[in-house]
């Protein structure tokens, strides 16, 4: 065994020990620090988007990747060991290569029947990506007033219905890269809508854009999206923080 070896085991089993010593610390989250209130009644979240929702999920009942492996699966993992007693059900429903239009076609089934207490979505970029690499001549105010219908059939169908709406968003990589300016322009004027539809829906708006930007004064971009649009698993780790921020706000 070489010595760089042995001394990454050292470490590995003193840090371990140094766990294993503090009283508490796998449940600290839990104590003194509850974001989800008790009232003893059953909660649903639905995730709801692309493929950055998506995630790679199963489209069948394997636990180990009903969820993704994305920004949708951190969350569920964080609030199931946070709230191990809690009546908490999570479902993911975004769909690679999704347009709010195409969440349109399949809401009734993929949304309002699983009656969702909290309903999370993002969706945007493949809006954009459908104008600027495809030709499509859908506009922004298309996909505000779509995405507009979404919500107000949402809104009747589940009064009680606790919305979050997350920013779309990207950074200048692979085909973004190609056409910054035209992306960025795209992207913004999504990004403006989403935030408007927040306000008028009494959402809570889950700002993206500029946690990613800031995120650059870190590390390199890529570090946290591979592609201009797709995040590495930094990136999901980032915006299952925000998300977890609104949801403190939420509650």
């Amino acid at each position: 065994m070489s010595n760089s070896r042995r001394n990454f085991l050292k470490r590995a089993s003193l840090a371990g020990a140094a766990v294993m010593a503090a009283p508490g610390i796998a449940t600290a989250s839990v104590k003194g620090n509850d974001y989800l209130p008790d009232d003893g009644v059953g909660k649903t979240f639905l995730f709801q988007g692309d493929s950055i929702t998506d995630g790679g999920r199963s489209f069948d009942k394997d636990w180990n990747h009903v969820y993704g492996q994305g920004y949708a699966y951190l969350i569920t993992a964080r609030i199931n060991f946070d709230y191990p007693g809690r009546d908490y059900l999570f479902f993911n429903r975004g769909i690679s290569g999704n347009t709010v239009n195409d969440l349109a076609a399949r809401w009734q089934k993929d949304t309002l029947d699983i009656k969702p207490d909290v309903l999370s979505i993002l969706i945007g970029i493949n809006d954009v990506h459908h104008v600027i690499m495809q030709g499509d001549k859908a506009t922004a105010y298309d996909f505000g007033t779509a995405y507009d219908r979404l919500l107000t059939q949402t809104k009747a169908a589940l009064p009680n219905v606790k919305l979050i709406l997350l920013e779309p968003f990207i950074l200048p990589l692979g085909m973004v890269s190609k056409n910054p300016e035209l992306w960025a322009s795209e992207v913004q004027k999504r990004q403006v809508i989403v935030k408007a539809l927040a306000s008028k829906f009494n959402a809570i708006f889950v700002p993206l854009q500029d946690v990613f930007n800031k995120a650059l004064q870190k590390a390199k971009a890529e570090h946290w999206i591979w592609d201009g649009v797709h995040p590495m698993p930094a990136g999901h780790e980032l915006i299952a923080r925000e998300w977890m921020r609104a949801v403190k706000k939420l509650y």
